[in-house]
């Protein structure tokens, strides 16, 4: 009984995936989000904006240029390059963000320094190195007993580093804060997704569009997961130690070439083979989103329309995946 379970629901995460690829339009104009605590971060052309639910129920939001060259330089509009920039421009906008949240919940009486954050951050980078590159080391060196010098633990390597992502979202999706977290992040996309359909942006129009996007950061974790394997296969023939340095030191790399794939995934989404290729992108977002209520939606919408608030026309954007 329990495995007719797990098979029907993958059944329907495949189906569901592919139903909302194939209804998803083709997009001109490249925004991106993250959720944060009670809210959404927004990225527009010029500016940013977090919009957040306080605790009495009213809608607070925030919003400032972004200055930094690195989302005002051509240079780092450039393929490959922006894909380094999109990563830094998530950490760097999604602690902002998630600091103001927590400060939006908390109450001007409780402050977060920066400081706090920066080490909260370290933590999780640590947390996360540990996770996806040391854990599927060490696992795959109990399933593969071959010499340490092997091309084929590193595929392996990859394997489980999927099999690991799957599982930590499932697991912090039982967090009853983080499975609200993925509210907001199902409100995100709806929103976008919503914009990008050419559809008014209201609550009305937003709750019914897909809460998957093909410029996801589930996703880009899922095709990053992919390309890792292709660029670390060649450290195989390396001794364990160097073979973990480079692979700290090239995730710069792999993460430009999964925000290219990303980009061009989304740019051919209405075509058959590009549905294809995004069901796997789409179906990891089942466990990283759920379907909003209408007050988080309206927290969503709040958030876009402030960061789109100084455009005129719509072009292009480099996304926060």
């Amino acid at each position: 009984m329990h495995r007719m379970r797990l098979l029907r629901l993958a059944r329907d995460i495949t189906l569901t995936a592919a139903v909302n690829a194939v209804n998803a339009p083709p997009a001109t104009f490249f925004y991106g989000g993250q959720a944060v605590i009670e809210g959404v971060l927004m990225r527009g052309r010029n500016h940013y904006a977090v919009a957040a639910r306080k605790p009495d129920g009213q809608i607070t939001v925030v919003s400032d240029e972004l200055r930094s060259r690195v989302y005002t330089s051509k240079v780092w509009k450039q393929p490959f390059l922006r894909g380094v920039a999109g990563l830094f421009e998530m950490v760097h906008l999604g602690m902002r963000a998630l600091q103001w949240s927590a400060g939006v919940q908390l109450g001007d009486e409780v402050a977060i320094s920066a400081g706090a954050m920066r080490i909260a951050m370290g933590v999780s980078v640590v947390f996360g190195l540990a996770l996806f590159i040391g854990a599927p080391l060490g696992i795959s060196a109990l399933i593969h007993r071959a010499p340490a010098r092997s091309v084929t633990s590193v595929v392996i390597e990859g394997v489980v580093r999927g099999v690991i992502l799957v599982g930590y979202l499932l697991l912090i999706g039982l967090v009853p804060s983080v499975r609200r977290l993925f509210h907001y992040h199902g409100a995100e996309h709806k929103s976008i997704n919503c914009l990008e359909s050419g559809a008014p942006l209201d609550v009305e129009h937003v709750r019914p569009a897909s809460r998957l996007h093909p410029r996801c950061g589930t996703g880009f974790i899922v095709v990053v997961a992919v390309v890792s394997i292709v660029v670390f296969t060649p450290l195989g023939l390396l001794p364990t130690a160097v073979r973990i340095l480079c692979q700290i030191a090239l995730v710069p790399v792999v993460a430009a070439i999964s925000y290219e794939t990303i980009r061009a995934l989304a740019r051919v989404r209405h075509t058959a083979v590009g549905r294809i290729a995004l069901a796997p992108v789409l179906s990891a977002q089942l466990l990283s989103t759920r379907e909003p209520n209408d007050s988080q939606i309206e927290v969503a919408i709040v958030a876009l329309q402030a960061a789109r608030a100084d455009e005129s026309a719509v072009g292009e954007l480099v996304a926060v995946p």
